[in-house]
């Protein structure tokens, strides 16, 4: 079944890596002219500049070797995961041999005891207690929080910490289908907060796995297409929304398709939801994600405004998405800005000090990609403040260079005093989420991956942002959308 992208867009850029030969790739250096390239399809001029071939030949090249190499990561990552459980299930001689023994040095992959690479690096369960629910947005960013660290975990270990730990109901796992990977992809959980004055449903979007070849393929496909009336939005994202291959692009409803394993993701959340809201009129619901999940989050209310779903829009009380790329061009922007204002819905991305994931893709005269939303941006002290344009918007900047490597000298050495300075046993003195801080520290600062997550908005540094939280724009009470 082929795509039939011409009928729903009138301007697009397609690139398919499989199809890409060496002689293509080395000729789209040469030749700015890629009408030729069987593995660009464009609707646009096909004289483009030097600079804007050498990205998309960057990201050919880059998603060929993960296609090529996406079973030795695979494996990779499982020995890893591995090797992390059979440290932490045997912390001592005496514990190794009654596990050896039982037969259980290592937990079973799919039982609630085995932890990812993710929840070795920051193995915190617990909510904050003395945030509540009247607390609002400060509440949902502490809870979205903890629930898109969460969703890097199996569907057992969710379930155990939704239920025993948070004591929250646990609404289901799932695995979503990508039309164009030909593979279910996309993952995402539910779970629901209800008592006597509050009713909540949170749909989380799980991240970019470190060693998931598919997902990171995604994040660096270049692609896009105009939505209708909307803008030009990542196609790597909406692909992994559901995005389907065969008509339209984005139908009502969803068309059946046979060679499908496992639903799409928007048309699941959106049904689902429809079917839990019904059950009562104060059911309200919010969206989250770290990095490829805080795109997903943004871009599915983008889909319920492109089809007019009142109801959802409604009762969406917001969006809070950490270490988020950048998902569409200045239109789309635009276009959100004005609608989560005119249906006040709040959108709130955490970004960390010099996280490079938020400052991608581009946005320059080549690259036209933006940001929009309320931007809480934190240093490496978890200072936080809301911005307008982030520092180094575009992360590999010459001008920012030098401040960034003096940045990533002081969070080196942060990984060796903060031991003292708050003391054995800290989350972020102790073990390898410190190790790790030393690693990103060393590597510039980047500090993206899931570990980003905690510093983006640590429950310290939400403390140091309660001033703000009175008029951060629940229903009613909507600040004004900057675009950035």
């Amino acid at each position: 079944m082929g795509e039939n992208y011409k009928v729903y867009s009138s301007s697009y850029m397609i690139l398919k890596p499989e199809e890409a030969k060496v002689v293509d790739l080395i000729s789209v250096l040469v030749s700015s002219n890629l009408e030729k390239r069987e593995f660009v399809e464009s609707s646009g001029n096909r004289d483009v500049s030097f600079r804007r071939r050498w990205m998309i030949f960057i990201s050919v090249v880059l998603q060929k070797l993960l296609i090529f190499i996406s079973r030795p990561m695979a494996w990779m990552g499982a020995l890893i995961e591995m090797w992390l459980n059979f440290l932490s299930n045997n912390p001592t001689l005496f514990v190794f041999i009654i596990n050896l023994l039982k037969g259980t040095l290592i937990p079973d992959r799919d039982s609630a005891a085995f932890i990812s690479c993710v929840g070795h690096i920051d193995k915190r369960k617990e909510l904050d207690r003395n945030i509540k629910p009247r607390d609002e947005c400060k509440y949902y960013s502490a809870l979205s929080m903890m629930a898109s660290k969460v969703a890097y975990e199996n569907k057992a270990y969710i379930e155990t910490i939704v239920k025993d730990h948070w004591k929250m109901e646990y609404l289901g796992f799932y695995k979503c289908w990508n039309d164009f990977q030909g593979k279910a992809t996309t993952e995402l959980f539910f779970l629901r907060d209800k008592s006597d004055d509050h009713d909540t449903v949170v749909v989380t979007f799980r991240g970019t796995e470190p060693f998931d070849a598919d997902a990171w393929c995604t994040d660096i496909d270049l692609s896009y297409h105009k939505v209708p009336n909307i803008g030009h939005v990542h196609r790597g994202f909406m692909k992994a929304l559901g995005m389907q291959k065969d008509g339209d692009g984005w139908p009502v409803e969803c068309k059946k398709d046979e060679t499908r394993k496992q639903p799409l993701a928007y048309y699941h959340i959106r049904d689902k939801l429809k079917a839990l809201l019904s059950e009562s009129e104060k059911t309200k619901y919010i969206m989250t994600g770290h990095s490829l999940g805080g795109a997903l989050a943004i871009l599915f209310p983008a889909i319920l405004l492109y089809h007019d779903e009142k109801l959802l829009l409604k009762r969406l009380e917001g969006v809070y998405t950490y270490g988020q790329p950048r998902v569409g061009d200045e239109e789309f922007c635009k276009f959100m800005e004005n609608k989560l204002e005119e249906h006040k819905i709040p959108y709130f991305r955490f970004v960390y000090c010099n996280d490079m994931v938020p400052r991608l893709p581009y946005d320059d005269k080549e690259h036209w990609y933006k940001h929009f939303g309320t931007c809480l941006y934190y240093n490496r002290h978890y200072d936080g403040k809301f911005v307008h344009v982030l520092p180094n918007k575009n992360y590999f900047s010459v001008l920012h260079a030098v401040p960034m490597r003096i940045n990533s000298v002081f969070e080196l050495i942060r990984s060796f005093t903060i031991h003292y300075s708050k003391g054995p046993g800290d989350e972020d003195s102790d073990g390898l989420f410190a190790k790790v801080r030393r690693y990103g520290a060393s590597c510039g600062g980047t500090w993206h991956s899931a570990w980003g997550i905690r510093s983006s908005v640590a429950a310290e540094a939400l403390e140091r942002m309660e001033a703000w939280w009175p008029s951060c724009g629940v229903k009613g009470r909507n600040p004004r959308f900057l675009m950035f």
